[in-house]
């Protein structure tokens, strides 16, 4: 669909761009389910590497469309599984998610971009859980992960009054990895995709798992999967790559099996 493009490198790293930038890239019901399947593709495909969402326009994501063909439907905001099922989808995605946020990421599209492994923003984006001053309670996952990054009282601040930070504050409080001028975001992000796009996917994968598992584990359970992990590690044409090319003093070549 026209609004949500998505183009792949020849080094597997896939970009997805929402492309409505009349609209500050405000993610409409179909929307919803065309990035769903996007993630469940890329997730699939051993071809991709690393996932790259980002905004058209000069604008990450400024939320949920609430008029149009929303407002249309007889309840708009009650149906959220095609929501919910895009939240699941992009944290199901077993490969490394970048988010290169440029301008507005409000409601949704914050938490959009709080979904993905990596946050990088320019250093003129804005971010805001503006749900309350719409009357709206926080949704895509935002009171699962904002708890986890900023903790609980920080968490309430942000939801309950939706004030709107600046990269600077959004990067101290930890909701960012970096910021960077925003003429050097594309290629900041795009180095980046290049670097884990020649990570061992195998390796990484396994990683993303166990540490998106980590809150629900008891030490010696996250060890044990540790140990588990590492054991399938060293049946991979990967890892002897990696010990091989460490020996030989040059860069691995990882090939995902």
């Amino acid at each position: 669909m026209e609004e949500i493009l998505v183009a792949r490198s020849d080094r597997g790293v896939v970009t997805v761009t929402l492309n409505r930038p009349q609209a500050k890239n405000a993610i409409t019901g179909p929307m919803w389910d065309a990035l769903r399947r996007v993630f469940e593709e890329v997730t699939r495909r051993d071809e991709d590497r690393v996932l790259v969402i980002t905004g058209a326009g000069g604008a990450f994501c400024s939320g949920a469309q609430l008029g149009g063909t929303m407002s249309e439907r007889p309840h708009p905001l009650t149906d959220m599984h095609p929501v919910n099922a895009a939240a699941l989808a992009l944290h199901d995605v077993s490969k490394p998610t970048i988010a290169k946020v440029g301008g507005v990421a409000a409601g949704a599209g914050m938490n959009l971009a709080l979904g993905c492994d990596l946050v990088v923003a320019g250093e003129s984006a804005r971010f805001s859980q503006i749900f309350s001053r719409r009357g709206l309670s926080v949704d895509f996952g935002g009171t699962w992960l904002l708890p986890r990054l900023v903790g609980m009282h920080r968490a309430k601040e942000l939801t309950l009054f939706g004030d709107i930070l600046s990269a600077a504050e959004a990067e101290k409080m930890g909701l960012v990895n970096r910021v960077v001028p925003d003429t050097e975001l594309d290629a900041f992000v795009g180095g980046w995709a290049e670097r884990l796009a020649a990570g061992p996917p195998i390796a990484m994968q396994m990683t993303k798992r166990m540490l998106a598992a980590s809150f629900s584990l008891s030490l010696s359970e996250a060890l044990h999967w540790e140990a588990v992990a590492q054991s399938l590690n060293f049946g991979t044409e990967d890892t002897r790559e990696g010990i091989v090319a460490f020996l030989q003093k040059r860069a691995p070549a990882f090939r995902g099996r």
